[in-house]
């Protein structure tokens, strides 16, 4: 039989295969529910797990710190429930009609379904997270929930103004998806007893991870690939401005644009208009500033990774970082 070589996903994965299976079970046990709406609903949730990239990152640092505990099992599930009803709630706010290539819950829905299943998610991971009985892993994904929500709400704000500047943009990844990357590597450190220096490189390996993951998938906005789950130009549809359209407009402003820049901030954009501000970012160099930005950020995290003692796991860390910049979807 021809030998096929392993995929990224899977080399990364390996360390921790056994307790990532455990960790599945108990996330779709949790998912589960007789009410027949409701019940609909957890199983559509149930149907879109991913890639899994959080709780794999949650269950490595887990792994290098001393080991896979219930108690590390039991906090990657309630990240995994705060990041999905977060999700489900966004595309409230956002109107998509889409999430991972399916219709997003409103979609398939309603609204009213959607807001009252993420609320159901997050007491779902509040009892997730009392589980642990641990105040340390509490307090974080407290913390977290808030971050996230400050990180959209930032963003709404700045989507009133002019347009971002990098900072401000850096900013807002930074609440919306670093701090989720930077808590799941966090906690996987605390669930295995780790001490302060080794946690601290944890979080700050996820934070680098979280930036490059998220200015790679503002990059996937200017694919003409309907496998991505979105259509081309979709953020600047959505009134967000993300790295490669601030550089290009930063570095080479172009007075016919602003029209169509200010109907972009009022959410009136037309097709021409974003088709205008995608041609612009690409002729402009903003995808390739983005994507150089983007590999600072994966060559911090493998120098952090390359730190670590155990063999595998360093490698599986190293291959992870790799993975999120090279990624197609």
């Amino acid at each position: 039989m021809k030998h096929i070589p392993p995929t990224p996903l899977t080399v990364f994965s390996a360390p921790v295969a056994a307790e990532l299976t455990a960790y599945r079970k108990l996330f779709e046990s949790v998912l589960h529910h007789d009410e027949h709406i409701l019940g609909e609903a957890l199983a559509h949730i149930r149907q879109r797990q991913g890639k899994m990239m959080r709780p794999i990152l949650v269950l490595l640092m887990a792994r290098e710190a001393g080991g896979v505990t219930d108690k590390a099992l039991t906090a990657a599930v309630a990240l995994e429930l705060l990041h999905t009803a977060s999700l489900v709630h966004d595309d409230v706010v956002d109107e998509s009609a889409l999430r991972r290539g399916l219709p997003s819950v409103n979609q398939k829905y309603g609204n009213k379904v959607a807001v009252l299943l993420g609320d159901y998610l997050l007491s779902l991971l509040l009892g997730m997270a009392a589980e642990t009985q641990d105040s340390r892993i509490v307090e974080r994904i407290a913390k977290l929930g808030g971050t996230l929500s400050e990180g959209e709400i930032i963003q709404l704000g700045s989507s009133r103004k002019d347009v971002p500047d990098e900072a401000a943009y850096l900013r807002i990844i930074s609440h919306k998806t670093a701090a989720l990357f930077s808590t799941c590597a966090e906690l996987g450190a605390l669930a295995a007893g780790a001490d302060d220096q080794f946690t601290a490189r944890a979080r700050q390996y996820g934070e680098l991870i979280g930036m490059c993951f998220q200015i790679r998938d503002d990059i996937f906005d200017f694919y003409d690939d309907k496998a991505i789950g979105k259509p081309t130009g979709n953020d600047l549809r959505e009134g967000k401005f993300t790295l490669p359209v601030i550089r290009a407009l930063r570095t080479t402003p172009s007075p016919t644009l602003q029209p169509a820049i200010a109907r972009v901030q009022t959410g009136s954009a037309t097709a021409e208009d974003i088709d205008s501000l995608v041609r612009h970012t690409k002729e402009h160099g903003g995808i390739d500033y983005a994507r150089s930005q983007m590999e600072k950020y994966r060559d911090e995290a493998i120098s952090i990774a390359r730190s670590f003692h155990n063999d595998e796991v360093r490698q599986a860390l190293i291959a992870y970082a790799e993975y999120v910049a090279a990624r197609e979807v």
